[in-house]
Parts: C-alpha cells; structure tokens; sequence
C-alpha cells in the first residue's frame, strides 16, 4: 500500500491534484483513508494513469500498457479484446479447444500498442480464471490471467499455462538435476507438491504474459 501512496504523491506532483478530489488525495497520500484495490483502479482509470501505475514500484508514467474496463467502440482500431475463455483439454493431446465465457463481463481490452511493443499477436492471446490456491500469493483463485500461446518453450522461473493430464494448470516452471518440474508458488509443499513435466502428460500451453486481479 505504501508503493500507492508514493506513486500517487508524484503523480500529484507532476499533474496537480484534482480540485473535486484534493482531500481524498490527500488522505491517500498521508495514510489517512484505505488505499484499496478498486480505489487504485478507479484512479488509475479516471485519469489516464497507467494500467497498474499505481502498484508498481519505481513506475514509468508512460511504460505500462492502458487497460480499459469501460465500455468503448468495438470498431477503435486503438484497442485490442482478449477473449475470456475456458479451456478443454484431452491428456496426451496437445491441442486444446476453447468456449468463450460471457459470465465475467466484457473481454479484457488492451492498447494494441503494448501488443505492437512486446511483439504478441492479438490471436494467440486468450485469458482463463484461475482456480484453486496452489499458486497464493503470486495468483490467487478467481484472478484472470492472459496467456500467450505462441509463446510455449519452457524458461526456469517463468509461470505457464499447462495441459497437466487433462487438466488445464498454471504454475511455475523449474529446472532442476536436468529435469522440468511444475512448482508451486503456495509454501504448504506437502499439499502442493512440485511435479515433473515430461512427456504427453505435461503440455504446454503458452506462458502467463499478464494478470488481473482484486486481491492486495
């Protein structure tokens, strides 16, 4: 929380402070009111900040990608929608087929800039809901995570979207005595134990490029 109080305090700085809003900023910035995750989106949104400025320490003003969750022009050319999807899988096969979910709202949209800038392209991204606690505290259940399916070479330390015997997966990919392991961000190891990807039985589906989530 202090990272928003200090990434708000300059963008204060350099922007000025809202007349309608100069006590609530204030109080942000003092320590004086909660400093939430929907206060820190709202603001973020209301004025042009970048997506995630506020969360983000030592933040460009001009770096991160400008996410929108308002309604917007489907035909602005600016913009990208990411499909909101569930996965259905088969163990052993390495194709997937997806249903696109309406029941979490609109798609999440980005700047087709950021796109253009990380060199992904629009097709190969699609978001799934993550489920189950097993990646706490880095993801949690409910949160939405973007996944770049063109991207499926396996990097130690990087999280992925995994086909783990039929069962769509995110985790962390480990290398360890020569070998891939599936890790777990969770610290109950006994409950979440690392698993060797090899083989059919651990495909990968591409790697988690982004994440939304509501919990601090």
């Amino acid at each position: 929380m202090q990272i928003r109080r200090e990434n708000l305090r300059r963008w204060a700085e350099k922007h000025g402070t809202p007349s309608k809003e100069r006590s609530y900023f204030s109080q942000l910035i003092n320590g004086n009111s909660s400093f939430g995750e929907k206060a820190a989106r709202r603001l973020e949104s209301d004025y042009g900040m970048p997506a995630l400025f506020l969360d983000t320490a030592g933040a460009d003003f001009g770096t991160s990608p400008r996410i929108k969750v308002i309604a917007r022009d489907p035909d602005d050319p600016n913009f990208v929608e990411i499909r909101k999807v569930r996965l259905k899988l088969s163990a052993g096969i390495s194709g997937f087929g997806i249903e696109v979910t309406e029941e979490d709202g609109n798609p999440i949209t980005f700047r087709k800039e950021w796109l253009t800038k990380n060199g992904y392209d629009a097709d190969s991204l699609i978001a799934i809901r993550v489920r189950g606690e097993s990646m706490e505290p880095a993801l949690y259940a409910g949160d939405v995570v973007v996944i770049n399916t063109a991207d499926r070479e396996p990097k130690d330390g990087q999280v992925f979207a995994v086909n783990y015997e039929g069962e769509d997966v995110v985790k962390r990919m480990m290398r360890d005595t020569g070998e891939w392991w599936l890790h777990s961000d969770n610290a109950d190891q006994r409950r979440y134990p690392r698993k060797m990807c090899r083989g059919n039985e651990c495909l990968i589906l591409g790697k988690i490029v982004y994440k939304q989530s509501e919990n601090i």
